[in-house]
């Protein structure tokens, strides 16, 4: 499959690994670490397992967040994120967001594409178990993440205009602008955590909208 320039730029900057072996996943790094693998056949034809490994805080010795690829967990390429690793028969792209992976996916060069399996102990695996095995509730658990983060955005959005049209250039532009919502703290903060709650739980399912989720994404 043809590269652009940012893919082409993406995968020149990954750096060989060391060959320091795949810590175990604790439960303690839900929400902070992601492990996603794929089954995939060297050159030679044989049977390899390509392991992902994110640290969402960045690494303890400058914050960088990067992305780890283990061959039968033996760290084999580094990258800082956006990463897209080389490998037999393609390409492995991870990308993130503030709230946790937005893409984790092995490119073939036949132009097919297939994610990652994550880690069954990982808030990414928790999440794909109770998809399958209560899809009803995990279907009405991501529309109420949609509607958090689409009420967080619209209040937000009704605050911060108000301010903002008064600044002079801008009021006497386009006028002012007086919200019809003024909030109380408590409540402000309490759609805040919801609409986190919300970013997190699409994070989980590497759901990702520039609308949506857009605290970004790299």
């Amino acid at each position: 499959m043809e590269q652009g320039w940012r893919e082409r730029r993406w995968t020149r900057r990954a750096k060989a690994g060391d060959g320091s072996r795949l810590k175990p996943f604790r439960w303690w790094q839900m929400t902070t670490r992601s492990v996603m693998s794929i089954t995939l056949r060297d050159a030679e034809g044989r049977i390899v397992v390509h392991t992902i490994d994110v640290r969402h805080g960045g690494d303890a010795s400058d914050g960088v967040v990067r992305a780890r690829l283990y061959r039968d967990g033996a760290l084999h390429l580094v990258s800082r994120v956006p990463a897209r690793f080389a490998v037999h028969g393609g390409h492995i792209e991870v990308r993130v967001s503030e709230s946790g992976l937005r893409r984790c996916h092995f490119l073939a060069d036949d132009g097919t594409e297939q994610q990652l399996a994550p880690d069954s102990r990982s808030a990414e695996g928790r999440r794909l178990q109770l998809a399958q095995r209560h899809p009803v509730a995990s279907s009405v658990l991501g529309a109420l993440s949609i509607v958090l983060l689409l009420v967080g955005i619209g209040l937000n959005a009704l605050q911060i205009a108000e301010p903002i049209s008064q600044i002079p250039p801008i009021a006497d532009t386009l006028g002012t602008f007086e919200s019809p919502l003024h909030l109380d703290p408590w409540l402000n903060v309490a759609l805040g955590i919801g609409a986190a709650l919300g970013a997190i739980e699409r994070a989980s399912r590497l759901r990702y909208h520039w609308l949506l989720d857009s605290g970004a994404g790299t």
